[in-house]
């Protein structure tokens, strides 16, 4: 799930000529989700969004210092598949977003998920599927993304199998090093795959595969 938080003095959403959804001080959320999102990845969002550090202690003088829970601020929550484009070409593809079927529920347990952490007064938000406009005036401007922890993850397998493939060819170069020649050219033949054809012919002429000269 894919967030784009805005700290605003007011922002508005209008349907058809009519404001269905309005707000003061706090904070407009738009919300991208992904065909793969869970529950949990909804969980963190919401926990983030009205954790977030993002409005200055009057008391104190002090910025970023203050949630917007604690200055009891409202939330716009409006969502927006768009977030998940793609440009492969000049014409965007949304193949990763949620289908509409099964976000739209998705998406109304998430404002459920807000009214129960906060206040289902304080809580507002726009009308899913419809064609919106949304109003704004960024405070700032502040502007912040947030990804859910699945999204975060998505990486990390490979890079973790790069890491592996990486040891396991610097153990190759060890080896190497302490082998006698006949062995080293079978080691080198492992590490670079694609030099088969140039040994296997100047093994062929040779006839002798220890005699084959390394190539570093």
């Amino acid at each position: 799930m894919r967030a784009v938080v805005q700290r605003v003095l007011s922002a508005s959403v209008e349907v058809e000529g009519r404001i269905v959804s309005e707000i003061g001080p706090g904070l407009l959320v738009l919300v991208g989700i992904h065909e793969s999102d869970t529950d949990s990845d909804a969980d963190y969002i919401c926990r983030k969004v009205l954790n977030m550090r993002l409005f200055p202690n009057e008391n104190t003088g002090k910025a970023w210092d203050q949630s917007v829970v604690q200055r009891n601020y409202g939330v716009l929550l409006v969502s927006q598949f768009t977030l998940y484009g793609v440009l492969k070409g000049n014409k965007p593809d949304f193949h990763v977003a949620m289908p509409p079927p099964k976000a739209k529920p998705f998406y109304a347990s998430l404002v459920e998920k807000f009214q129960k952490a906060y206040s289902t007064e304080v809580i507002k938000d726009g009308i899913f599927g419809a064609m919106m406009k949304v109003n704004l005036v960024n405070d700032g401007p502040v502007t912040m993304q947030l990804d859910s922890s699945t999204v975060q993850e998505s990486s990390r397998p490979r890079k973790l199998e790069t890491s592996a493939i990486f040891q396991t060819r610097k153990k190759k170069v060890q080896m190497l090093r302490f082998q006698p020649q006949t062995n080293r050219n079978a080691l080198y033949l492992q590490l670079h795959p694609t030099k088969w054809p140039i040994c296997r012919k100047w093994a062929f002429l040779k006839f002798n595969l220890g005699a084959m000269p390394m190539i570093w």
